[in-house]
């Protein structure tokens, strides 16, 4: 197995330019797809997540090309994606697979959909669900409630309420948001009990906004929308950079010296800024730029409790970071973990312990006491998660060397990652 070796580092300083949002690339890629007209995405992120969905549009002949090896033109199908008979592998990208499961439910064609192992072991049985309530026909190839997928012909009808549980993924809800338009109906989507990833929701609405789809959201329970809606492309739409991203960056910063990261500010549509805020109770000093945000080692770090529902992507950040604070770090209201690239949970807890350090799990959240001095020259597995990678890297400036197992895994949202970490720190 290929590995990476990071050395030991006392100090992390220096300026890194963000690359696209994973989240905001794959939807607009697909808004593009079903809009009229063209539409230039500008730095979308070209990963392996977005090749999933670059490539399941091309297998369904919609037009796109490439621009100075940063921009996408997309020719917009106006809601009738060409292709009415194909098979599409979506590795194990959630963010392709979801969204196309119910885009493509609602195209009256013959689709198999499949991917890695690891998707079919993520269920799916909640938007199913969904969307046969409205007469979409899509059934399980192997396991109940699981990829892969057969879609066939269905005959659609939204006059009902689309119901939804809002507690396993908020890519489900995501799913329908960006299907509905194509119902050319009047359509209710009503959320059974908490709905998780809030701030994910509020990424898709405020995209959809700016291809003409306009939702009333009822307090997060109820999201209305008016036919007709139809996708208009806003000729030209700027990625903006991945917060996720962003904050192990963010975090090098808080713990051993100054780090400035371009393509975000302020006024990012992407909740994962929340981080920010949370890394300063912890006693990082945050500095906020016309078109960056720095992060600033002020004193020593200290542990403490943090609701991640609206998080649960950087909470794994959060959960490395723990072993630079002082005294015990809790991380709740992370379930989502459990369903994700791997059980994330159960593999944090697993690498966190090989460093020295005291942890508890549940089924919905982790309590991380850091050890007295952490373990050095410690391999870690990542279980094929981008994630596990990434922010165990930061492991490096407790001044201790970190092996990183299959350091490509972050190709899936960073293929240059550890180019750019590399650059901060010394």
């Amino acid at each position: 197995m290929e590995q990476k070796k990071l050395t030991a580092s006392k100090s992390a300083n220096g300026k890194i330019f963000l690359p696209g949002s994973k989240s905001i690339t794959n939807r607009v890629l697909l808004m593009s797809a079903l809009s009229n007209g063209e539409t230039l995405v500008e730095n979308y992120l070209n990963s392996d997540d977005t090749q999933q969905m670059l490539n399941a549009l091309k297998n369904l002949k919609v037009q796109y090309k490439v621009v100075q090896n940063k921009h996408i033109l997309i020719k917009g199908c106006n809601h009738n994606l060409p292709n009415k008979n194909a098979n599409l592998f979506l590795g194990n990208a959630g963010t392709a697979f979801r969204p196309l499961t119910a885009v493509l439910a609602l195209m009256r064609g013959k689709y198999y959909l499949e991917g890695v192992k690891r998707m079919h072991e993520r269920p799916i049985k909640d938007l199913v669900d969904a969307l046969t309530q409205i007469g979409a026909k899509i059934n399980y190839t192997n396991n109940l409630g699981y990829p892969p997928l057969k879609i066939l012909p269905g005959n659609i009808q939204c006059d009902e309420n689309i119901k939804i549980k809002g507690n396993v993924s908020s890519q489900f809800l995501t799913a329908l948001l960006i299907a509905g338009p194509l119902c050319n109906q009047n359509i209710k989507i009503q959320i059974i009990g908490k709905l998780v990833s809030k701030p994910y929701i509020d990424i898709t609405l405020k995209l959809l906004a700016q291809f003409g789809i306009k939702y009333k959201n009822e307090e997060w329970k109820k999201f209305i929308l008016k036919a007709p809606s139809r996708f208009k492309g806003p000729k030209k739409i700027q990625v903006e950079g991945d917060a996720s991203s962003a904050s192990y960056f963010f975090a090098a910063g808080a713990i051993a010296g100054s780090v400035e990261v371009a393509n975000i500010n302020k006024s990012s549509i992407q909740g994962d800024l929340e981080f920010l805020n949370v890394i300063k109770k912890m006693g990082a000093n945050i500095e906020y730029l016309p078109n960056s945000i720095k992060v600033s080692k002020k004193q020593g770090l200290v542990g403490m409790t943090i609701d991640c529902e609206n998080i649960p992507d950087a909470a794994m950040t959060l959960a490395v970071l723990a072993l630079f604070a002082k005294g015990t770090t809790t991380l709740k209201s992370i379930a989502s973990w459990r369903v994700k690239e791997t059980d994330r949970i159960l593999a944090m807890e697993t690498e966190l312990k090989k460093l020295g350090a005291f942890v508890t799990t549940s089924k919905s959240s982790i309590t991380i006491k850091p050890p007295k001095a952490i373990n050095n020259n410690i391999t870690i597995d990542t279980y094929d998660d981008h994630r596990m990678a990434m922010c165990f890297s930061l492991v490096c400036l407790s001044n201790k060397n970190i092996i990183i197992n299959d350091p490509k895994c972050t190709n899936k949202t960073y293929p240059n990652f550890f180019k750019d970490f590399g650059g901060i720190i010394g």
